[in-house]
């Protein structure tokens, strides 16, 4: 495993931010870690990356200790925080080129600089001071910073705050490319961005895990229900529709189309196309509608019990 977490623990007097929790993910995967603001997302990050060191319990990255190995943590970690700390007053190559002295990169600095330049679309704002950029730019240079010494393991804070719409389709799609290969941990309050971007979610509640799953099977165990739209070619009956194995509730649209409420829309799917070819039905389309991740965000941060899993 890349990352691998047990029990870890972070107090500040009597506030205790995190609260032992464990966790363990693996190379190519990205992960969205979710949770409202305090939840302890972002205490938990640092930890990680050494920043902070934990109250308790222990953490490793790519087999090495947080704590007791820490600068070999940070040579394969790279960090983006949240507050995304730049230097305002240097220019775009020579602020790249202090992190690959800080990284220690001698002769392929200058190369990997022109390859995250170029991967992070820095290329037309290159020769312009970081204080004159754009939000969006400034968020660049800091996913360049984190990628700069091809680390092992990227923890991302909030990555594409401040960017418009073409700038957040590119970064996404790097995020993406980088996942293949690397063990990306990606905070955001974006629900569309983890849906589009994460195996893996992991959601955070004052300051215990409430759920680690994939993206699907929390879905499949969410306790609010997802429904099918369905239109036949025939008149249906309610009671017809209403008989179908898992069917808990039937709601009529225009046109012979119709709602249909289950808990199980996998299975109510395979029982409504053996209803169409019993009963001589025509399905003209069949939409299925399963709960989003922010439905199912609001749902766990709100309840009580926690769901955790699975490999």
């Amino acid at each position: 495993m890349s990352i691998q977490v047990s029990e870890l623990s972070k107090i500040y007097g009597e506030q205790r931010a995190v609260d032992a929790i464990s966790f363990e993910l693996k190379k190519g995967e990205i992960t969205g870690f979710l949770g409202p603001n305090g939840a302890g997302k972002s205490t938990t990050m640092k930890m990680i990356t050494g920043f902070l060191p934990p109250s308790s319990g222990t953490a490793s990255v790519c087999g090495f200790d947080i704590v007791t190995q820490s600068l070999e943590v940070r040579r394969r970690v790279g960090y983006l925080p949240e507050s995304n700390p730049l230097y305002y007053d240097m220019y775009i190559g020579e602020f790249l080129e202090f992190i690959a002295g800080v990284h220690q990169l001698g002769k392929i600095g200058r190369q990997r600089i022109d390859q995250v330049v170029k991967l992070t679309g820095l290329q037309p704002e290159r020769h312009k001071k970081i204080g004159a950029l754009s939000n969006g730019y400034k968020q660049r240079v800091g996913i360049a910073q984190a990628l700069l010494h091809d680390p092992e393991v990227l923890i991302l804070d909030e990555p594409t705050t401040g960017l418009d719409p073409n700038q957040l389709a590119d970064i996404r799609q790097l995020i993406k490319e980088l996942g293949s290969n690397k063990t990306v941990i990606l905070s955001t309050h974006i629900m569309q961005e983890v849906e589009a971007l994460c195996d893996r979610v992991i959601i955070i509640n004052k300051g215990k895990i409430i759920a680690n799953d994939t993206l699907i099977r929390l879905q499949q165990h969410n306790t609010q229900q997802g429904y099918l739209q369905i239109s036949f070619g025939e008149p249906v009956t309610v009671a017809e529709l209403a008989a179908i194995p898992g069917v808990s509730r039937v709601l009529a649209r225009e046109d012979h189309t119709w709602q249909l409420f289950t808990n199980e829309v996998d299975n109510v799917r395979k029982n409504l196309l053996q209803f169409a070819l019993i009963n001589n039905r025509n399905i003209l389309s069949l939409q299925s509608n399963s709960q989003s991740l922010e439905s199912i965000f609001r749902e766990l941060t709100k309840a009580a019990g926690p769901i955790t899993a699975t490999n």
